[in-house]
């Protein structure tokens, strides 16, 4: 979990170096989220590893161990650069596509229960439970949300009086809030107001902001002597959390979160007998996954993909190469890298570069060279499936068609080859299939070519990606569905006798919602990117901070 820095962290006084801060002295520290230095190298090097920036001086105390220091001074290269695979492509292959035996997390006191006898009230965590008032400022918000973890959301409240909750900021509003800032979206006639007044350094409370955000999932109430049965058919008709309060009251006293729900029952899935049956069947057997999938190719800027989640009301989107395999996925938690003014120019970046980053950030902080795998197969057992969910704390796996058993398995890269600039052309994909459910209307006049709506463009790009750029994604495959959290909870809503709405109504309102928000006001566009690039106040203070993002 990154650190957040405390409030006497010295910065400059003219300048906060953050699109969150308040230009005039203010007591709260620069936002830095993942305490790590994000921004594009200006001369396209690699990122280093923090350890090169500090001295190796030898003390006089040590001086005749100073020849060994000099020899530190060049490391020589990872190992890993050019060692062979302990695995045959096709092993590693069966490694990642085979569900692999889990931990139980099972709980005593639900053995031998049926669930549907289970309180909500059991399953959550009160600590969980985090509040914010309308008088908060975003910055003050956006650090408690990062600084918290799950269930990724705070709630709001009108004060420090009242536990009523009466909205929730999560990182879909926190996307939605760098987006109106930085001018690449304006749902009202207000958001150009409010973009100049962050521009300018004024601390914005939420209360001035919460209804400019574009469309929002309205919040969901249960009681906490609810049963599950309650939460199963809200969750599982598409609602991503449920509040729970306490019984006769408005009190909130926990979140019940979709993931927190689908690891209930996989920790304790011997118990449920309903379900149990479930997870030895594939995705294509049980019918999982739907077929039309929003994408973006690597090449596309990142930006794009941020105005694609916040347009189309999702919360993660897969990154393409040329051929439509899946090499890797940007997630609307992954926001939380840019809330640094110094992150800015990373938002011009490829969205495989920000993968890079991600992996980099990742990696630094668990101390492992590993990475996610967002991605499962149609013959995936549920009980893959759902395994991947929890481990990854996902919400939902890219459907994506077996590699071939010949693919070929590159050595696993080092921090240049995750960071190395890229030399492409474009474009952002969208998936065809007979269904039409989740399509994007077309626009009056554009070419059968072309896939409906912006920002996509040609089905057939002309682009180039290496696959191996990104650790493990020559081993997916083509992407050719997706399975989220919401389809699991209908299917175990379904087959225990429920009744649960269907989820694309869900999906298909939430999209129309989105779709409503105006397009981006050019002339802000300008405004702010001159405001990150120019001001050489703000230069200063985002380089003096980022000495500070790794201790």
């Amino acid at each position: 979990m990154a650190q957040i820095p405390s409030a006497n962290t010295a910065r400059p006084s003219t300048s906060s170096g953050n699109v969150f801060t308040n230009k005039q002295g203010r007591s709260s520290p620069v936002l830095k989220p993942a305490a790590l230095k994000t921004e594009v190298p200006s001369s396209g090097a690699p990122f280093h590893s923090p350890r090169k920036d500090s001295s190796l001086t030898p003390s006089p105390a040590v001086s005749h161990r100073s020849s060994f220091a000099e020899n530190l001074r060049n490391y020589p290269p990872s190992p890993r650069t050019s060692r062979t695979q302990s695995f045959s492509g096709q092993a590693l292959t069966d490694l990642l596509m085979t569900p692999q035996s889990k931990a139980t997390g099972e709980d005593a006191r639900f053995k031998g229960k049926d669930w549907r006898t289970i309180q909500v009230q059991d399953i959550i965590d009160p600590a969980e439970t985090r509040f914010v008032e309308l008088d908060t400022t975003i910055e003050d918000t956006t650090k408690l949300l990062i600084k918290s973890g799950a269930p990724n959301v705070v709630l709001i409240r009108e004060s420090t009086k009242t536990k009523t909750a009466i909205g929730t900021f999560d990182y879909s509003d926190l996307n939605a809030y760098l987006l109106l800032v930085l001018g690449l979206s304006q749902p009202d006639e207000l958001a150009q107001e409010l973009a100049e007044r962050a521009r300018s350094g004024e601390a914005i409370p939420l209360r001035d902001v919460n209804e400019h955000l574009g469309a929002r999932e309205q919040p969901e109430f249960l009681a906490h002597t609810a049963y599950l049965t309650s939460a199963m058919q809200t969750l599982g008709s598409g609602s991503h959390r449920v509040i729970i309060c306490k019984e006769g009251t408005s009190e909130a006293i926990g979140v019940l979160s979709q993931l927190r729900l689908v690891r209930f029952f996989w920790d304790n899935h011997q118990n449920f007998a309903a379900t149990e049956s479930l997870y030895a069947c594939s995705l294509q057997e049980l019918g999982l996954g739907a077929k039309q999938v929003l994408a973006i190719n690597g090449d596309k800027p990142l930006a794009d993909a941020l105005r694609l989640m916040h347009n189309e009301g999702i919360s993660s989107i897969p990154v393409l190469d040329s051929q439509r395999n899946v090499v890797g996925n940007i997630s609307h938690v992954d926001v939380r890298l840019l809330t640094d003014t110094s992150s800015i120019p990373l938002l011009s970046s490829s969205c495989i570069h920000f993968i890079s980053v991600i992996l980099s950030e990742r990696g630094m902080w668990d101390g492992k060279d590993s990475y996610p795998v967002f991605y499962v197969t149609p013959v995936s057992t549920l009980a893959h499936t759902v395994s991947k969910l929890c481990a990854t704390r996902s919400h939902r796996m890219w459907i994506v068609q077996p590699p071939s058993p010949s693919a070929s398995v590159p050595p696993s890269p080092g921090l240049h080859t995750a960071t190395a600039p890229l030399s492409v052309a474009n474009s952002s994909t969208h998936l065809p299939a007979p269904a039409v459910h989740l399509a994007t209307p077309a626009k009056h006049g554009q070419g059968a070519e072309m896939t409906p709506g912006p920002p996509f463009t040609s089905l057939t790009p002309g682009v180039s990606i290496s696959a191996a750029q990104i650790p493990g994604a020559s081993l997916s495959g083509r992407l050719s569905g997706v399975v989220s959290l919401t389809d699991v909870l209908n299917l175990y809503a379904r087959v225990s006798g429920l009744s649960p709405a269907d989820p694309e109504e869900m999906r298909m309102r939430r999209r129309r919602s989105s779709s409503n928000s105006s397009r981006p006001n050019m002339d802000s566009v300008r405004a702010s990117a001159e405001y990150m690039r120019g001001s050489g106040e703000l230069d200063r203070s985002s380089s003096q901070s980022s000495r500070h993002k790794v201790s």
